[in-house]
């Protein structure tokens, strides 16, 4: 942005890319239609009727966004950014409102996780969950804020408080150890015959040898909307979470380096990769075979179940971060984004919304901390399994796994209600 946004910024001058991010977070589950019904005149009528919703919806077939849309409608009435932020609030999309504002947003909300009083988790349910015209991309959502705690706490450091990252039994490295085993963190690809095994959203991985055992080291990066500190925070997280949950569907954590700024995670070494390379046949491996599949469904069930019966949730589950052993068991890895507490039978939110967006709930998208989530991120991970078929394809319409298989559950529904009439 080549300006300062304030809340004065009127939103017509707001930049394209701008719009373009807050759509990523606002076009899943159709979140536009929360906002466009809100929207009022200075009169205090809606701006907005049924004939510009359905107007809006057909932008969709299009291939454009409906949130881009809609705020580049509003902003010729020159609301201001202050005006969307407020907006933004009310609706409880958080995480584009702190985009906009970050640090006013900041000060206007003392408690970013807090437990909700039974009667609001009532009117939240209200909420019609709304799926059937997604478009979002496979990129984890990452809203750059240090959470304020409140009792109930929303921390990895509930019933651990005491744990030192010293404390456990791992293994710790230099980081010039780790830069040796790993050739001075080749970059080139493996199947290039280099040290490289990939890169996720927080960090690259690559292939080293310790003591004659292959093992993999992860070495955490920062990224334009991750500090330093907020990247110790998940490294910590992690070695946190390891060291209390052994189980053979997680993935085995040797060691870690954390000298000055530069932090590597050691774990043992997954000879087939991650879930989403062998469903996508990446290197022209073999496609897995249905008992190969449902062995790993299986195993991953199981992990996820050892994970809520300890009072963790994940909150990033997705085939990519499923990696598969020698004998194709699945092991669920990067637990930085991972919480504790043991009153997840209460409602728990948060303004940190994260995850990747083809696999949150709608619960998750609004800031909710629940082990419901994970279980419908596996949902996304089965349709993944049993279809062969990416999460989320730009190329598809309806561009999400999830809406294409409502939109087909759909159509089947009405077909058998037309033949029984």
């Amino acid at each position: 942005m080549n300006k300062t946004i304030t809340p004065s910024t009127y939103v017509r001058c707001l930049n394209v890319g701008l719009i373009r991010q807050l759509a990523d977070f606002i076009d899943p589950q159709e979140g536009w239609k929360k906002l466009a019904v809100d929207i009022k005149k200075p009169s205090g009528d809606s701006r907005y009727n049924q004939f510009h919703i359905r107007r809006f919806e057909g932008l969709l077939q299009t291939g454009k966004s409906p949130t881009s849309e809609l705020l580049f409608d509003w902003g010729t009435t020159n609301c201001t950014v202050g005006d969307l932020v407020d907006l933004l609030v009310r609706n409880e999309f958080l995480a584009p409102a702190r985009l906009l504002l970050p640090v006013n947003f900041a000060d206007n909300v003392p408690e970013i996780v807090h437990v909700l009083p039974q009667e609001e988790i009532a009117t939240q349910k209200k909420l019609p969950p709304l799926y059937d015209k997604e478009k979002t991309h496979v990129k984890p959502v990452f809203i750059q804020n240090h959470e304020q705690m409140s009792s109930p706490r929303d921390s990895s450091s509930l019933g651990m408080k005491s744990l030192e990252v010293s404390d456990t039994c791992f293994q710790s490295f230099s980081f010039y150890e780790l830069k040796s085993v790993t050739n001075n963190f080749d970059e080139n690809p493996m199947s290039a015959g280099g040290n490289k095994m990939g890169e996720g959203g927080f960090g690259v991985v690559y292939r080293g040898y310790i003591n004659n055992r292959t093992v993999a080291v992860k070495k955490l990066t920062t990224m334009a909307d991750i500090c330093t500190e907020e990247l110790k925070q998940q490294f910590d997280q992690e070695i946190k979470i390891m060291a209390k949950c052994q189980h053979e569907n997680l993935v085995e954590l040797l060691g870690f380096s954390s000298d000055g700024d530069n932090f590597c995670l050691v774990y043992v070494y997954m000879p087939n990769g991650s879930l989403l390379d062998r469903l996508s046949c990446l290197d022209d491996t073999v496609p897995l075979s249905w008992h190969t599949r449902c062995k790993i469904a299986q195993g991953t069930a199981n992990g996820i179940y050892y994970l809520h019966a300890n009072h963790h949730v994940h909150r990033d589950i997705k085939s990519a971060n499923i990696l598969l052993d020698e004998d194709f068991i699945p092991k669920i890895s990067d637990f930085g984004l991972a919480r504790t507490s043991e009153k997840f039978n209460q409602t728990v939110m948060t303004s940190r919304i994260v995850g990747t967006t083809a696999y949150m709930a709608p619960e998750a998208l609004r800031g909710e901390i629940t082990p419901k989530s994970d279980v419908y991120s596996f949902g996304v991970v089965l349709l993944e399994i049993i279809t062969g078929l990416p999460a989320v394809d730009e190329q598809r319409e309806p561009q999400l796994l999830i809406s294409e298989r409502k939109s087909k559950m759909k159509k089947s529904i009405l077909k058998i209600m037309l033949m029984q009439k």
